[in-house]
């Protein structure tokens, strides 16, 4: 993890680390949370950066001291923060009610301030604003619309003389001709496992949501289970690519940051991720063109749907030490200005409309999916519970290690869901 008070870099091993270096320093007689201020967790590397120096610039005076860090360290860390008091003004809050850090989990036991009243609040389309919510009060101050697919390096593809695929025969075809070339299609940085999720999600958005748009509702009726739908035939499918060698080799020895540099370098052809990893890419390769399209499913183009959905936004303290500067910062976030650089940054979408937003190449064809309504929802952001979603996710990696099956996955899966939230 790391964390940065402006403009000095520290190096935090441990949470207690981590609390340590918020709080300590220059500036530490302000008790971290003084009038001047604000203290924040972050999961949006490459981006919360300039959102920050923008905030800064706009509110002469204030400081603020915020960490960044991958999604599997931040989980695990801000429930022990918040439960102990000793979590910052504001941080990152997912959708929904899919992870440990999501906003239902972390509004149902009074974690996080109700930020109803703040003017942006009532805007918000209803999408986006009903997995923002918890009992009808809003709780997340969601910037952004993501999407899920295949992010390809454009000067890789014209090296290899290959072109994006748009059917399931395509798609493996593609990979068994990137493989033959040298270069494997897709990074995959299973190490990490949050990642492990995104090419399944982007398969089940067409196999599950193509057959029964109504399949969550299904789910929550009793109706339906993950064993005994198109979820195996998803699951299936992900197996399958990995089998025909459409990503590099040992995917669970390489974590997020390495399957950046594999796709931002050329090594592969591209990666499957959500949109905000092409910041990233272009991080590390600022003359890279990077665009995301969607993830072919099966040989019926018009059927392919894509995962997107609203993104993780901001969420204040409810014992935030500096509430009044916590506020103005979420409210920074949500504003043309804050929203727009954001989502530029990120390769995304703002999720208020009117922000004279210019939407980049990059994403022309998930813009164009959102609007013609090609779109599901991020699987798990409906899930009852947050232990379906690690359920998952430790289970994929095990299959990848040969020590589960799909069938025992999917079956545990049905089981944390049905006991419910």
């Amino acid at each position: 993890m790391k964390t940065r008070k402006l403009p000095v870099l520290i190096a935090a091993l441990t949470a207690g680390a981590l609390l340590a270096a918020c709080s300590g320093g220059t500036g530490a007689g302000e008790s971290g949370g003084g009038s001047k201020t604000l203290t924040l967790a972050s999961i949006d590397q490459g981006s919360v950066e300039d959102v920050v120096k923008a905030f800064e610039k706009a509110n002469p005076g204030v400081k603020v001291r915020y960490t960044t860090s991958g999604a599997d360290q931040y989980q695990q860390q801000i429930r022990t923060q918040l439960s102990s008091g000793t979590a910052p003004d504001v941080m990152s809050v997912w959708p929904g009610n899919g992870n440990p850090g999501a906003t239902v989990v972390l509004a149902k036991p009074g974690y996080l301030r109700d930020l109803s009243d703040q003017p942006w609040a009532a805007k918000m389309p209803d999408a986006i604003k009903t997995v923002a919510q918890y009992e009808g009060r809003t709780y997340d101050a969601i910037f952004g619309q993501n999407g899920i697919g295949a992010v390809y390096n454009q000067q890789a593809m014209a090296k290899a003389g290959l072109t994006p695929p748009d059917t399931w025969t395509g798609l493996l075809a593609f990979c068994k001709a990137a493989k033959a070339k040298g270069t494997p299609a897709f990074a995959l940085g299973n190490q990490d496992n949050w990642v492990t999720q995104l090419v399944l999600y982007a398969l089940v958005a067409t196999t599950v949501y193509g057959e029964d748009r109504d399949f969550d509702r299904h789910m929550q009726s009793g109706r339906a289970t993950f064993a005994k739908s198109r979820w195996s035939t998803a699951l299936d499918k992900y197996l399958t690519m990995e089998k025909t060698g459409c990503f590099q080799k040992d995917p669970l020895g390489t974590n997020y940051e390495a399957s950046q540099a594999l796709a931002a370098t050329g090594r592969t052809l591209g990666i499957i991720q959500g949109n905000w990893v092409i910041a990233l890419l272009k991080g590390k390769n600022p003359q890279g063109t990077f665009t995301l399209r969607a993830l072919p499913a099966t040989d019926d183009p018009s059927r392919t749907l894509v995962p997107a959905a609203a993104g993780a936004g901001y969420g204040v303290n409810a014992k935030a030490k500096n509430e009044e500067l916590a506020l103005k910062f979420v409210n920074f976030v949500m504003s043309p200005q804050g929203m727009n650089l954001f989502v530029k940054k990120q390769g995304g979408l703002p999720s208020l409309p009117d922000t004279g937003y210019t939407v980049d190449p990059s994403l022309a064809e998930l813009s164009e999916f959102i609007t013609s309504n090609r779109t599901v929802p991020f699987m798990d952001q409906l899930w009852p519970n947050a232990k379906v979603q690690q359920t998952m996710l430790a289970g994929l990696q095990e299959i990848f290690s040969g020590q589960s099956t799909p069938d025992k996955l999917l079956d545990e899966m049905d089981t944390d869901y049905k006991a419910g939230s």
